[in-house]
């Protein structure tokens, strides 16, 4: 699934692609891309044609684009395998086209969501006053954020009773941080998955947070990381972060810093890849 790097390079391609534009039309191919939508596609059609779309934004792995004196925002849900795509109006229709959006101007091109897996889709929502989609206003501010408090962060990481990745990968603590972020990030800090946050001091967290953002703006730079066709930017082009990870998905490669083989160990339903000398697990106590 997208994490914030990848998230961020498609919003930054719409930025450039579609805010200003008003739409003319909306074809909604396949009922499961609105079904976060409860009125259904036709409404979704309805709702949308005529609005102007503002400047693309996210949170953390949400994307959203407000409309323009509507007080509501089209939310999009990447999933698994969604992909916005700005296409020429006659480029051939992709296999696993679901949603098309086209304008009322002279540049030719449209908007696409196409979606292999269907787990993704596109919804309006009415806005909070902090201009976010009122159904991720739970969500918390992402490290990249300016307004992100590293502070209340830190306080809050030291009163929960859990370890370091499962904090990172909490939404309502920091937002954007997937499996694969977290994992490189633990990788640069020398710190285990399973390391209790209790037992992490000001300075280690503060390490940890700076290793966070590092990872992402080079993922960023990257264009993101693909693994698979699954994940491209809205110019339908890869990014090759995958290049330079440290961690993930390098299971009995030598670490980059030690040599020692990468382990890989099943982790709530997904895997965890770290250093066995660099990373050592947390003494048990009893």
């Amino acid at each position: 699934m997208p994490e914030l790097p990848e998230v961020e390079v498609v919003r930054r391609g719409l930025e450039r692609w579609v805010a200003g534009r008003t739409v003319s039309e909306v074809e909604v191919l396949h009922p499961r891309a609105v079904r976060r939508h409860p009125a259904g596609g036709e409404d979704f059609a309805a709702r949308l044609k005529g609005q102007r779309f503002e400047v693309a934004r996210r949170r953390g792995k949400y994307l959203w684009v407000p409309l323009a004196d509507s007080g509501t925002a089209v939310l999009g849900h990447l999933g698994m395998s969604g992909q916005l795509l700005v296409q020429p109006e006659g480029a051939a229709d992709e296999k696993h086209l679901r949603i098309r959006v086209r304008f009322d101007d002279t540049t030719g091109t449209e908007l696409r969501f196409v979606d292999q897996r269907t787990f993704g889709g596109l919804s309006l929502h009415d806005q909070t006053p902090d201009g976010l989609p009122d159904v991720i206003a739970h969500i918390a501010r992402d490290p990249l954020d300016p307004e992100f408090d590293d502070a209340a962060f830190q306080s809050a990481l030291r009163l929960r009773r859990t370890t370091v990745k499962r904090a990172l990968l909490d939404q309502s603590l920091i937002s954007g941080v997937g499996n694969i972020y977290a994992d490189e990030a633990l990788w640069r800090s020398r710190l285990h998955y399973d390391r209790p946050t209790a037992t992490l001091t000001r300075p280690r967290m503060a390490e940890l947070l700076g290793h966070v953002r590092d990872v992402m703006n080079a993922a960023l730079d990257a264009g993101g990381t693909s693994f698979d066709s699954l994940y491209v930017n809205v110019n339908g082009e890869s990014g090759y972060f995958d290049r330079s990870l440290d961690a993930y998905g390098r299971e009995d490669e030598p670490c980059h810093r030690c040599g020692t083989p990468m382990r890989r160990r099943a982790w709530m339903n997904r895997s965890s890849y770290f250093c066995p000398r660099c990373q050592r697990p947390p003494r048990v106590t009893l």
